[in-house]
């Protein structure tokens, strides 16, 4: 809308300027012997106010409603005062000074070219309502009989029973009632492990079996699901929210209370000079002068260049005032699993035993798991290949959930899993996995003919980048605070390793917003880095949602921040551009309102016992020459470096501010 307006009143604006007399008079040119030309200003002139002023009379209206007079009103105050005192003298009521058509058309179009580029540079992205919809998968397979048909999951009912395929999302929440699965849930609870779902388990819509065929009873439908309760908790959050009023409505506010104050102080002594006709002159010319041009650009142009050199670093910028707001945050809460982690298993450790060497281990293991879709099966694949070990065919695959699998390699009967596999076999846990399971790892065992051969190690490995995201942080004196639905070992393993200062462990999504809340209310401004569906109510709940553009659709619709790469350094990048654009704001503002407390004193006559009274081609040249520094001064902004390794290193080159650290707090969500 701002754009077709901007091209459209551009179009008028050309020739009512022009052939303005006031313009005219200004430039030194004669205007054309044509009858009605003196009719072309006024007639394009209505056109303008009443067509491209629209957006900012019916602002100026919400915010005269809401009581809290910013931009808009600046705006539409301005305008306006323009466009009567302009008819006026058009039509010989008020005084040939108050032709003020020029800068009437000048003023729309360059605030609507202002709003056009911010809004431009600030375009959402999908709502995070309609993403969590998305979750679900379009078909569900309901048992009907001995038949089974493909539904709709809004069709299905209480009592249904559906199948879920290997790889499948479950389409509503319910019971298994046979089969048994290592299902993915950590778009629910944010645990980075499959959780293993067997008969009497309950499962959750939108989460994904991995390995195995599931029958489930519908238990839950509609509202009822845990989906559904996310969602409601995004939309509460995001309705809630407290979002600061912007640094240019602020300003804005001021500078129409001065104005109108200005205003009516200059009528009153005029009249009291007993010249009537001069103050209605000098009153109108003060409101006019009132709306600057410059600051219709001072913040819009900032944000579209600074937004404009964030994507080049990785930074996508969705709510201009998550990025304001981010110069002041104090705390930082990350999501552990896909934003300090990877959020996928990794070989941590592995141990022979009996004779085998560690790689001969990994290689048998590797093959017995090659045939195997579960993720810890592909992890011990993967860190093989990165070996280089050559791992042999297999025959005689089988896969017990919950147990392990089982293979024919080289001749030996080869099978890698859990406890329960120990169990089986009667065997011990290796006494050199005791520190693994105690730093949180996942252990597999290895058994070679009926004998245990060793054990591997993994867990959900640690980016090197979040090591140096948390120094930096520390460095700026920021808090970082870890939430996550994994145990308590785990979280305190990562949390010691990477240097955090407080961790909320086993949170499910429920708690992660109310972990924020708690934050909040203890007198601290969050930011919230995550990326999965279990962090969208949260990511709202926060001051400024910082998602991982790697993740879900949802955590990006619930974020005002989207980093494109998954490197956390990126909340640094982020920093830096809010405390750098926010001094460009304010320099542009000062800028621009600087002009109107030098003008509006000059406009209203306080020179006047001396002889001089701002006269109004005077106050347009101040006006074009505080646009044009406004405009060079935000260019500045293009040199900013927002790459992640230079802004770390900018952090690290600041000084030393000592943030308040306690030793490490580790908060189990399920104790009292």
């Amino acid at each position: 809308m701002f754009r077709r307006l901007f091209w459209i009143m551009l179009a008028l604006a050309v020739p009512t300027v022009l052939v303005n007399g006031m313009f005219a008079d200004l430039l030194g040119y004669t205007l054309p012997d044509v009858p009605g030309v003196e009719w072309v200003s006024p007639v394009l002139g209505t056109v303008i106010y009443l067509w491209g002023g629209r957006p900012f009379l019916t602002g100026a209206v919400g915010e005269l409603r809401s009581r809290k007079p910013g931009m808009m009103v600046l705006i539409g105050m301005a305008i306006t005062v323009a466009f009567v005192a302009s008819l006026g003298a058009s039509l010989g009521l008020f005084s040939h000074e108050l032709d003020f058509w020029w800068e009437l058309a000048l003023l729309v179009v360059i605030m609507l070219l202002g709003h056009w580029l911010e809004m431009r540079s600030l375009a959402q992205t999908s709502s995070a309502l309609d993403s969590l919809a998305a979750l679900l998968p379009d078909e569900a397979e309901r048992v009907e009989g001995n038949q089974v048909v493909t539904v709709a999951p809004a069709d299905l009912r209480l009592g249904d029973v559906v199948i879920v395929r290997p790889g499948g999302r479950v389409p509503a929440d319910g019971e298994v009632i046979d089969g048994g699965a290592d299902v993915d849930e950590s778009m629910i609870t944010g645990e980075s492990r499959p959780v293993p779902r067997v008969v009497g388990d309950q499962v959750v819509a939108g989460t994904v079996a991995t390995d195995n065929a599931l029958r489930v009873r519908v238990s839950a439908v509609g509202q009822d699901t845990a989906l559904a309760g996310i969602q409601r908790l995004v939309a509460e959050a995001q309705a809630s929210s407290s979002r600061a009023q912007l640094l240019a409505d602020k300003a804005a506010g001021w500078l129409f209370w001065y104005a109108v104050i200005a205003a009516a102080i200059t009528a009153v002594v005029w009249v009291s000079f007993g010249v009537p006709q001069s103050a209605l002159v000098r009153a109108i010319t003060v409101l006019v002068i009132a709306c600057p041009h410059a600051l219709g650009l001072a913040i819009p142009l900032v944000v579209s260049i600074s937004t404009e050199r964030a994507a080049r670093g990785g930074v996508l910028v969705k709510d201009r005032g998550a990025l304001e707001r981010m110069r002041v945050v104090d705390t930082v809460l990350f999501d552990k699993t896909g934003t300090l982690t990877k959020g996928e298993p990794a070989l941590t450790g592995v141990t022979g035993t009996g004779g085998y060497e560690n790689e001969e281990l990994l290689r048998l293991a590797a093959a017995a798991e090659a045939e195997s879709e579960h993720p810890l099966a592909r992890a011990i694949v993967a860190a093989a290949d990165h070996r280089g070990l050559q791992a042999p065919p297999a025959a005689n695959f089988r896969a017990a959930t919950a147990v392990g699998v089982h293979a024919t390699v080289d001749g030996h009967e080869v099978q890698v899993g859990g406890p329960a596999l120990l169990s089986q076999h009667g065997a011990e846990p290796l006494a050199a996995t005791a520190s693994w399971g105690q730093a949180g790892a996942t252990v597999l065992h290895v058994i070679i003919d009926g004998q245990v051969a060793g054990a591997v190690a993994l867990a959900d490995e640690v980016r090197e980048e979040s090591r140096q995201a948390v120094e930096a942080l520390h460095q700026l004196g920021i808090r970082v605070v870890m939430t996550t639905g994994d145990a308590e070992p785990v979280a305190r393993a990562v949390a010691a390793e990477l240097g955090i200062d407080q961790v909320f462990a086993q949170v499910r999504p429920e708690d992660k917003s109310e972990k924020v809340a708690q934050l909040q209310h203890e007198g601290r401004t969050v930011a919230m880095v995550g990326d999965g569906v279990n962090d969208a109510p949260a990511l709202a709940q926060a001051e400024v949602g910082i998602a991982i553009g790697a993740g879900t659709d949802v955590a990006i619709a619930s974020a005002g921040v989207i980093l494109a790469s998954d490197d956390p350094r990126s909340v640094l990048s982020v920093i830096q551009l809010s405390r750098a654009g926010y001094r460009k704001m304010k320099q542009n503002l000062w800028w621009a309102a600087g002009y109107n407390i030098a003008a509006v004193p000059l406009a209203a006559g306080v020179l006047a016992p001396v002889g001089f009274v701002l006269p109004m081609s005077v106050g347009a040249i101040l006006m074009s020459l505080s646009t044009i520094v406004v405009a060079l001064n935000a260019q500045l902004l293009r040199r900013l470096d927002l790459s992640p390794e230079a802004s770390t290193a900018t952090a690290r080159g600041a000084p030393q501010v000592n943030p308040a650290r306690t030793a490490l707090t580790v908060t189990d969500a399920t104790s009292p």
